[in-house]
């Protein structure tokens, strides 16, 4: 994103698809949103915003309520049947009973036309679009904990069962090898080729030493775990549980 400096941490080239029917209060969005760094689509009535949703999901939906073809609280109530993705209703109806009907519908904000604000606009639209970011992080960094055994390729780390494994770097090699593959047998061979540039030098019993390691440090974490498997007369593979 080429956003200024209070948009840092966003994701860049975040997708808001406007839904509005007053031409010039559109070109005027626009204009605000990619001002702030955004890619932003216009469509002038809901017909087409469900296929456009679901071929390609927008990062957050800009709703006008009244719109021609489509009443916007209906066409929120559907995106929400299948979809996630934040919404703003746009409206010049200012009654509580309105705004509720909004919200009942599934939006995640609800601004009034007037007086209209663009600039309150892009603030909501930061404010949410951070949020939502938050939660997909936290929800993907969950995710990696609950999991059995993960690997961050780029830091050169491993996890099993969250905790951090001390691994040594022809260990973590090793064990990324056998996870390329869960429940795939591989011989001595494939893994001393995965581990060394030239493999013809090492000797392949040198792998033994390696798993019997590997194996020490998983048990380290959870005593139970039997995650690398000898294979009689091929070599080793990696079986991962639903546990």
């Amino acid at each position: 994103m080429h956003g200024t400096p209070d948009d840092a941490g966003l994701r860049p080239s975040a997708h808001v698809l406007v839904v509005e029917d007053e031409p010039k209060l559109a070109a005027l969005l626009m204009d605000y949103l990619r001002a702030a760094g955004y890619e932003a689509d216009w469509h002038v009535d809901g017909s087409q915003v469900v296929q456009q949703v679901r071929a390609r999901e927008p990062d957050l939906v800009l709703l006008d309520v009244m719109l021609p073809g489509r009443d916007g609280i209906d066409l929120c109530r559907e995106l929400r049947s299948f979809s996630d993705v934040p919404v703003v209703m746009l409206t010049a109806r200012v009654e509580e009973a309105d705004r509720l009907n909004g919200l009942e519908a599934g939006a995640d904000d609800y601004i009034c036309k007037t007086p209209f604000s663009p600039r309150e606009v892009i603030a909501r639209v930061k404010a949410i679009l951070r949020r939502t970011q938050q939660q997909a992080e936290r929800s993907s960094a969950h995710a990696r904990q609950q999991a059995q055994i993960w690997v961050d390729t780029e830091a050169y780390r491993a996890y099993f069962r969250g905790v951090l494994l001390e691994l040594t770097p022809v260990e973590f090699r090793l064990l990324r090898a056998l996870l390329s593959a869960p429940g795939h047998a591989f011989t001595r061979d494939q893994l001393l080729a995965r581990l060394h540039d030239d493999p013809r030098s090492v000797n392949d019993r040198a792998i033994d030493s390696h798993i019997k390691n590997l194996r020490r440090k998983l048990a380290a974490v959870d005593a139970r775990a039997d995650l690398i498997r000898s294979v009689y007369g091929v070599g080793f593979r990696l079986e991962l549980s639903a546990g």
